[in-house]
């Protein structure tokens, strides 16, 4: 049985995501708490925090939607396997990376 992926790496290496079916290309990680939980878990200490760690901006039409989740949260997001996507509290998640190619293909 394969391990189940966390939030967090996904976020790390994406290039967009899609909240709630809005896609968002703004979104930031808080690189700062990154490097403390980073450091924690090099020293084998565990590490947990109600600090923000993830905003997202999306542009519906004429309204702007802001989305803010601390590290516990993301931490603790429900990996859903058949749509290759996470619940982070009442929110729907997907991560997705940019498709890009080399010059020589």
């Amino acid at each position: 049985m394969s391990e189940q992926p966390y939030l967090l790496d996904a976020l790390e290496t994406s290039d967009m995501l899609v909240i709630d079916g809005l896609h968002a290309f703004d979104f930031q990680l808080d690189d700062e708490l990154l490097d403390q939980a980073d450091a924690a878990a090099e020293a084998g200490e565990p590490f947990a925090s109600e600090a923000l760690v993830l905003s997202i901006e999306v542009q519906d039409g004429r309204e702007r939607k802001r989305w803010q989740f601390s590290y516990n949260a993301v931490m603790e997001a429900e990996y859903l396997a058949a749509q290759d996507s996470w619940r982070i509290g009442q929110h729907h998640l997907a991560c997705l990376a940019a498709v890009s190619s080399d010059a020589e293909d």
